[in-house]
């Protein structure tokens, strides 16, 4: 076995992994102990990496060869890398030629590598000569970048990780770290552990288990965080809790912010943000600090809640006004520290990958910063006119502006938000590629040619996590099949396509770091026409053989600049993840900023910026009286190209929903698992509803993954629904250009769909993918539909067996595929998918009536001592679905139930208990097995308090005691069972 260094490809906390591989195939996967932002631990998500990397998942899932279309919504075809890339500089340069450099875009992702990241951007705004190149960061972080360029003068969070134990305060704000951030959470929880006197205030819309666990927690309304802030600036001027000294010194701006935050009284914010006085003077009284014994640091954590906005710099700026208003800032354990969402957000834009920056955290505004960048790269200039971000960029296409779309690694049919507004971008464009690692997003179904990357374990290069560390990202494994990496694909279109466009004088020598900067120098001319350097050759601009040699030269861009790594290289990345800046000759970076008081302004002072507030860009009304937000799941990642490859990570949250206030669906007749439409001005969706005393009153709550891949359906037209954003809003704040995901004005109506259908099935893992990929295509035959894999939860290295009690202890996978419709359809459509499931054969009992669309099927199998149920298939009447699905799930004797697997009705023929639902993914333990232990504990005749429970489940279950992604529900349980009255024995 060899073991390989490398970091995790999920959020930005940046985890260190250990891979583990055999030859070729990855086999495990474990936290790096020595890695300073986890120490060992992983989440849920990335404890289960080496399994989303399996020899059957890459078979099935991976993009392995170049594919081309040679018409849209035909099969794509395999083609060869030097026909995909000729093709491709063909295609290009015939729209840059006819119609502009400006009619080309490529939109990246923040999950590439720095490396990645470079070329590309070099290849947009160096060769090509167009400023449109924005990456799914734009979706991102964008708000917290602009915030801090306004307020503090640069790009960067000022605090690091290890300020939580010192803070005396934690202000959780447009975050749920316990969900998307789990392993800094741990930490977080480690260090209230060790100051039992530490605050915790959290903010949000919903009750989420990070605000479960807060000493105070604001339900605000939706929008209303820049009110929230200024009315706590408001009481910190009135209650004289200002670090005044700190101000005059080291900030400006602060009179005009005084003048506006003036009418923002207490009982006008407690109003407007649904909360009461009380709290409201609780939390500023905390984030000022101020007690008897002096000032104690405050630290906030902030994320998309902030971020994904109309207003989303202002909500932004006005948090950071609190912090330089009371000194929190430039001191252990106190600070602004944005979560950044994705592993390399923070990579991407060091190196200008994004439509309004450039190298080395320098501007395109700025003419100077063009002139230096264009000197480095030895071009004549790089253009000045501001490229298309990613919601302008794919309105661009959509209006034929655009003609041709090169996209890296993001799946936009899926993610991006106004999704009429992107497929038919994606479908006017004359000429999209797609250069994806998985096969089956709902982009690539879009794409004319398909290029296949490597993605984690075959990577090499850098990434940059939220506290500024960059960490090495190493290869165990050789890339499967034919894929390259990122940055070579991009290097040898960029060679191909410079032989296919006019050539121009070049302005600089080569050098060892590409080319030799030369002087500043005034803004360099606009490049009129479209053609790159004369004389270049095919290394001219990108002589680049492997990924260090692509980091040397970003690496020469940042020098004297704030983000300076010239003290940096690939050697001392080795030995170390280091944070930035370290300059040429430190040896060490810094790990919080700005602890003399100085900020990189024109006067060195930071600014208060005096945003006004502003209401949510699309308000509720009679018609639309739901507030839709979206947000994140424990187990799954982004759109789920990787995480929804196994089943095991379905357990806490096993199907699409939309979550409301139970009140709410009183009022409207809804139960658990009804169906009902959600409707925007954009459009609709179908989805089942779930009662949950999180949300609040008025709104709802679905989660951001769930696209066409995974719920789908048709509506009234025919054609094809395309998840949760089809309903969001392209509506951007008009500084970030981030679009406002966290409030869509939504109706919810119950939906009448007399005929249903539910089957589930174990498959084995060679064949489940293909499954789902074939079952997805039939999706649209309904009026809603869903599917999604599932797992029994055990132990994964498990070896497969045909005997019972050893089968029982396997992982066994499986899928679940549930539709809606207004008649039921033709029987041909339920024996394809029965045949799909391997519900077929003589084993299968089978009851079927067309005339009144009922149909039901049971696959048993006989292992030696049991009869287990292995696929079932319910339509028309599904009553009985909740006690067959247990019996499938949890492989219980289905001897018993026979030919009464056939009958309809709800009422098991004889009573099955089910072991629960699961809450630990990492042990599979269940809420019925966690339960009965508390309530032993709590009925002991000796019992320990409530505050040992959680030890002893511990110990006993094992239950978050790996990724620990479940303590807080664990928690949860604790204390619900300790208010409860009990009995000792």
């Amino acid at each position: 076995m060899t073991e390989t260094r490398s970091t995790c490809p999920y959020c930005g906390v940046g985890c260190g992994v250990i891979i583990e591989s055999s030859g070729n195939q990855i086999t495990g996967v474990r936290g790096d102990p020595d890695h300073p932002a986890n120490f060992g631990r992983l989440c849920s998500k990335g404890s289960t990496l080496h399994l989303t990397a399996s020899a059957d998942i890459t078979a099935q899932a991976r993009l392995l060869h170049p594919m081309q279309r040679a018409q849209r919504n035909a099969p794509a075809q395999r083609t060869d890398w030097h026909s995909a890339l000729d093709l491709a500089a063909n295609k290009f340069a015939q729209v840059i030629q006819a119609h502009g450099p400006d009619a080309v875009g490529f939109y990246l992702s923040g999950q590439l590598l720095t490396e990645d990241y470079y070329v590309f951007n070099k290849l947009a705004k160096g060769l090509v000569g167009t400023n449109n190149v924005d990456s799914n960061s734009r979706l991102c972080m964008s708000s917290a970048v602009a915030g801090y360029k306004q307020t503090l003068g640069m790009d960067a969070p000022p605090a690091c990780y290890d300020d939580l134990p010192h803070a005396g305060t934690l202000f959780i704000t447009g975050a749920n770290p316990a969900y998307a951030h789990p392993i800094l959470y741990r930490r977080l929880e480690d260090a209230r552990r060790a100051n039992p006197a530490m605050k915790v205030v959290v903010v949000d819309t919903r009750r989420t288990d990070t605000a479960a666990d807060a000493d105070l927690f604001l339900q605000i309304q939706p929008g209303t965080d820049v009110m929230l802030h200024h009315g706590m600036l408001h009481l910190m001027l009135w209650e004289g809790w200002l670090d005044t000294g700190f101000v005059a010194a080291h900030t400006s701006g602060f009179e005009a912010l005084k003048t506006l935050v003036r009418d923002c009284t207490p009982d006008k914010v407690a109003h407007m943000c649904g909360i009461s006085q009380a709290a409201l003077l609780q939390a500023a009284q905390w984030f000022a600090g101020v007690t008897p014994q002096g000032r104690t640091p405050t630290l906030s954590l902030y994320c998309q809640g902030l971020n994904q906005s109309s207003s989303g710099t202002a909500k932004n700026t006005s948090l950071i006004n609190l912090h330089l208003a009371t000194g929190q800032i430039g001191k252990p354990g106190a600070g602004p520290f944005s979560l950044t969402g994705q592993p390399n957000a923070m990579g991407g834009r060091e190196v200008g990958g994004m439509a309004n920056l450039l190298s080395g955290h320098r501007d395109l505004a700025n003419a100077s910063h063009r002139a230096e960048v264009a000197a480095f790269w030895g071009v004549p200039d790089v253009p000045a006119k501001p490229g298309k971000t990613a919601v302008e960029m794919f309105q661009a296409a959509a209006d034929g502006d655009i003609k041709a779309l090169w996209i890296v690694c993001t799946n936009p049919a899926q993610s991006m938000p106004d999704q009429a507004t992107v497929r038919r971008a994606l479908q006017r464009a004359e000429f999209v590629v797609v250069q994806e690692a998985f096969a089956n997003t709902a982009t690539c179904r879009y794409a004319d040619l398909l290029l296949p990357a490597t993605t984690w374990g075959e990577k090499e290069g850098t990434v940059t996590n939220s506290e500024r560390r960059i960490s090495r990202v190493r290869a165990a494994v050789n890339p499967a099949g034919e894929c390259r990496h990122d940055w070579q694909i991009a290097t040898d279109f960029a060679q191909r396509l410079v032989a296919h466009l006019p050539t121009m004088p070049a302005s600089g020598v080569r050098s060892e770091f590409g080319l030799q900067a030369l002087p500043k120098t005034a803004d360099a001319a606009p490049n009129s026409a479209l053609t790159p350097m004369a004389g270049l050759n095919r290394s001219s601009l990108f002589p680049y053989t492997n990924p260090e040699s692509i980091w040397n030269e970003h690496r020469e861009t940042t020098r004297g600049r704030d983000l300076d790594i010239t003290g940096m290289s690939y050697a001392m990345l080795e030995t170390a993840p280091q944070q930035w800046p370290l300059t040429e000759g430190e040896r060490q970076g810094k790990a919080r900023l700005y602890e003399d008081g100085v900020f990189p302004t024109a006067d060195g002072k930071a600014h208060f910026i005096p945003a006004a507030f502003q209401a949510v860009a699309e308000p509720r009304s009679a018609r639309y009286p739901f507030a839709l937000t979206t947000g994140r799941l424990r187990d799954q990642w982004h759109g789920m190209s990787r995480t929804g490859t196994l089943g095991r990570l379905f357990g806490h949250a096993s199907e699409p929903c939309v979550q409301m206030h139970p009140q709410d669906m009183r009022q409207r007749g809804l139960k658990d698992g009804d169906l009902v439409y959600l409707t925007s001005i954009r459009g609709t969706l179908l989805v089942p509803v779930q009662a949950s005393p999180e949300i609040g009153a008025s709104q709802a709550f679905m989660a951001m993954h769930w696209g066409e891949e995974f719920i789908s359906g048709q509506n009234a037209q025919g054609e094809r629904l395309a998840g949760v954003n089809a309903l969001t809003s392209g509506v951007f704040c008009p500084d970030s250009k981030q679009p406002e995901f966290k409030h869509t004005p939504i109706k919810i109506l119950k939906a009448d769909l007399p005929w249903q259908l539910l089957t589930m099935a174990w498959l084995p893992e060679s064949q489940l993918i293909n499954a789902r990929n074939d079952l997805q295509a039939l999706m649209a035959q309904f009026d809603f539909a869903t599917c999604v894999p599932f797992s029994n939860g055990q132990e994964a290295s498990a070896s497969p067996t045909t005997d019972e009690a050893a089968a029982s202890n396997a992982e066994r996978c499986g899928l679940l595929f549930r539709a809606a419709h207004h008649a039921a359809p033709e029987p041909a459509v339920l024996a394809q998918i029965e045949s799909l499931l391997n519900i077929k054969g003589p084993e299968v009992l089978r009851y079927s009536d067309p005339k009144r669309g009922q149909r039901r099927a049971a696959r048993l199998v006989e292992y030696d001592t049991q009869t287990s149920l292995d696929g079932f298939l319910l339509a028309g009447d599904i009553s009985a679905q909740s006690w067959i699905t247990t019996l499938l799930k949890e492989s219980l004797p289905a001897h018993p139930y026979g030919r009464s697997l056939l009958i309809p009705g709800a009422t098991p023929p004889v009573p099955v208990v089910s072991r629960g639902k699961q809450v630990c993914a990492c042990f599979n333990v269940t809420d019925v097995a966690i339960a009965s232990h508390l309530k032993a504990c709590s009925t002991a005749s000796d019992p320990a308090t409530p505050a040992g429970w959680l030890a002893s489940l511990q110990k006993a279950l094992k239950c978050g005691t790996n990724c620990g992604s479940c303590v807080p529900q664990l928690q949860r349980m604790v204390q619900q069972i300790a208010a409860s009255p009990v009995t000792p024995a």
